[in-house]
């Protein structure tokens, strides 16, 4: 009886657990529900697919950085002009999280209740999200949004034209030094500027500020807001100020470092004082994928379309202006 027992209890472990080098049980509290929002990822050449499935599906990182009604249950590896050599391995990792692995994005019409855009160049994103606007799913685009004003309005207008939430940002807008800058204006005063440094590392698949440049640029934004009017760039090959002038007349910048240490961060100049601040862990990607899933639940887009549009003007605007070897430039 003892030898019967035991081999009953090995079946039920191989049957009610998952194995494999990366398997953990999954946690009471993820267990899949009618409200649970199944994402389908597309385009495999980004760390964010990984990232954000450990997060959605609780999967091999801390119970602080979980995020909860949602689940990656499939994605799409596709190919990319910018890191082809890391979609194999994104995709055999997501292969042992248990994701459903299917071979065009099309194929996950169907199985899916929402869409993320993984690839981390900006000019695929218009044809990669326009089957899911038209099939009438929620839209998460990473950063860059697109590669051009014009791309970025097409999706806009797919967006409006079928009724779905859209959102494109940088996961550094959410990260919680930027809350905590915002919030210092109940002792400040109002903030009236910024500057913001970081990463600017280029790629000829996204040219300019499109590339590592735009979270710095997303920073700012998330710092001012809209309202941008004129921007003028200094590069070199090791960085780059881009300094734009808001309506207000007040001027925030970006620092975009080629050269030594980078990391992210800015001061933020207030009525009353200036404070700065450093940008540490990876805390932002729990913050954003909290928004998304709002997005998700409620169809309502957190970030106004019109400051999405404004970026990748704002951008257009600072690499014309380098490409002029430093001219002003209008942000339309």
């Amino acid at each position: 009886m003892k030898t019967i027992a035991l081999i009953f209890a090995g079946v039920t472990l191989l049957i009610g657990g998952r194995t494999g080098r990366n398997a953990a049980p999954q946690p009471e509290k993820q267990k899949e529900t009618r409200a649970m929002i199944r994402i389908g990822l597309v385009d495999f050449d980004t760390s964010h697919v990984e990232a954000f499935t450990q997060r959605f599906n609780h999967l091999d990182v801390a119970p602080s950085e979980w995020v909860e009604g949602a689940k990656v249950v499939a994605g799409c590896p596709g190919d990319s002009e910018i890191m082809p050599e890391r979609i194999a391995g994104y995709t055999e990792k997501l292969r042992g999280y248990g994701i459903e692995i299917v071979e065009k994005p099309e194929d996950l019409i169907g199985k899916i209740d929402a869409v993320m855009i993984e690839s981390q160049q900006g000019r695929r994103h218009l044809k990669r999200a326009e089957p899911f606007f038209k099939a009438g799913l929620p839209v998460f685009v990473d950063k860059p949004f697109a590669e051009n004003v014009g791309e970025a309005e097409k999706m806009i207008a797919l967006a409006q034209k079928y009724h779905v939430p859209l959102l494109s940002c940088s996961s550094l807008r959410y990260d919680p030094k930027v809350k905590e800058a915002l919030e210092l204006q109940s002792k400040y005063g109002k903030l009236l500027s910024a500057d913001v440094w970081g990463a600017a590392e280029l790629h000829p698949g996204n040219p300019g500020l499109l590339h590592y440049g735009i979270h710095g640029v997303e920073l700012l934004y998330a710092l001012m807001g809209a309202g941008c009017e004129k921007a003028q760039m200094t590069a070199t090959p090791e960085g780059e100020v881009v300094t734009g002038v808001w309506k207000s007349g007040h001027v925030g910048s970006v620092r975009g470092i080629r050269a030594g240490q980078y990391g992210f961060g800015f001061v933020a100049h207030y009525e009353k004082g200036n404070v700065s601040f450093v940008i540490e862990g990876a805390a932002f990607y729990r913050e954003m994928l909290k928004v998304v899933v709002e997005m998700f639940k409620t169809k309502k887009p957190p970030i106004d379309y019109t400051v999405m549009r404004e970026i990748m003007a704002f951008i257009h605007a600072a690499d014309t202006s380098r490409a002029k070897h430093g001219s002003i430039e209008k942000v339309k």
